[in-house]
């Protein structure tokens, strides 16, 4: 965060956190890569005089856009992009939901479609009526 000589700085809020974090990961030029830990939630409420709480917020916000996963016990980890969101121990519940209801929509039209097909065949197959 900026310090600011004119004027007494406030503490981060829990979006302002969130906003730097995603900027860190997110940037071509990252020292975050994929599995990489953030920092402990504790220890980063104590650096910027924030409530564990605001970390968290923010942590969990990252987490709902699908940038890090959480593991109780191990910390917050960049999550790897090029692994289906909802499949990673960790993921957001949110994220989880999705990718199984996706998955089952995925099914549905591949069936759907392979009717489609034996219904497109039998109907190429008859021969036209007789004027």
């Amino acid at each position: 965060m900026d310090e600011s000589p004119e004027a007494p700085q406030q503490p981060p809020t829990a979006k302002d956190i969130a906003a730097e974090y995603r900027a860190k990961i997110t940037a071509p030029d990252s020292d975050y890569k994929p599995g990489d830990r953030l920092p402990a939630a504790r220890a980063l409420a104590k650096e910027l005089h924030v409530q564990l709480m605001t970390v968290q917020s923010a942590y969990s916000q990252l987490r709902d856009e699908g940038l890090v996963l959480s593991q109780q016990g191990r910390g917050t980890f960049v999550r790897d992009p090029s692994v289906p969101l909802g499949t990673e121990p960790g993921s957001s519940p949110a994220f989880t939901a999705l990718a199984t209801e996706l998955s089952t929509i995925h099914d549905a039209l591949r069936v759907l479609g392979e009717r489609l097909d034996r219904l497109e065949q039998i109907v190429g197959s008859e021969t036209p009526p007789a004027p």
